[in-house]
């Protein structure tokens, strides 16, 4: 085979349904039929950009002021996620996440995928951040998750103390808003098929074939 199907996801690691979409998709992976074709890259998007560095608020509280919702309201919500998340085998600890800026967490994302780790690190990231309260803005931290996957710490230490990969961030973020992403998860199959949402698995099964049925590559 001289060609991977290629599936582009853009994620943010504090988005509760990122982890969850990448679960299902993963799960569609173990049915599709060409699995070992498929090369995944992830891209960078950020759900609030505009949060200062350095600001943390508990998603309880954050969820609290987009809605309008009261306490008990929230709490429901946050437990309809965190068992929707169970059902794909993870163990969400909303009460204890936080909102924060994540730019700091994607310039380490795209170091791990320059080291070939880039899904390693993303899936640590989502679970430091829904299941483990980590702060995932904390240099330390990030320095901790990114050791534990195989980056050289003093590596990921000196990327935090600069600017390195910001325009890469910026970049894969621009590239959402020329395909016309406003949230996240987005995949796109192949270069070719949109598919928005942690959609159940059957979606992503069928986008898996279709795309890579019409890829014109013709040692397939």
């Amino acid at each position: 085979m001289s060609a991977n199907l290629r599936i582009d996801i853009w994620s943010d690691v504090v988005c509760a349904w990122c982890y969850i979409g990448k679960r299902r998709l993963e799960a569609a992976l173990d049915q599709f039929e060409h699995a070992d074709a498929v090369e995944l890259h992830w891209h960078s998007f950020q759900l609030d950009p505009a949060l200062p560095p350095g600001r943390r608020e508990l998603v309880s509280e954050v969820t609290a002021k987009k809605t309008g919702a009261g306490p008990e309201q929230v709490r429901a919500m946050l437990r309809q996620i965190s068992e929707l998340a169970e059902a794909e085998g993870l163990e969400y600890d909303l009460d204890r996440a936080m909102s924060v800026n994540t730019l700091d967490a994607h310039r380490v994302n795209h170091l791990a995928a320059e080291h070939g780790l880039g899904g390693r690190m993303h899936e640590r990231l989502l679970a430091a951040q829904l299941a483990e309260g980590e702060a995932v803005d904390d240099a330390d931290t990030l320095v901790r998750l990114g050791g534990e996957v195989g980056l050289p710490e003093a590596e990921v230490r000196r990327v935090l103390l600069g600017d390195a990969y910001a325009a890469e961030v910026a970049a894969d973020i621009r590239e959402a808003r020329r395909l016309g992403v406003s949230g996240v998860p987005f995949y796109v199959f192949d270069r070719t098929y949109g598919v928005s949402g942690a959609q159940p698995v059957g979606v992503f099964l069928e986008a898996l074939r279709t795309a890579y049925a019409d890829s014109a590559v013709p040692d397939r």
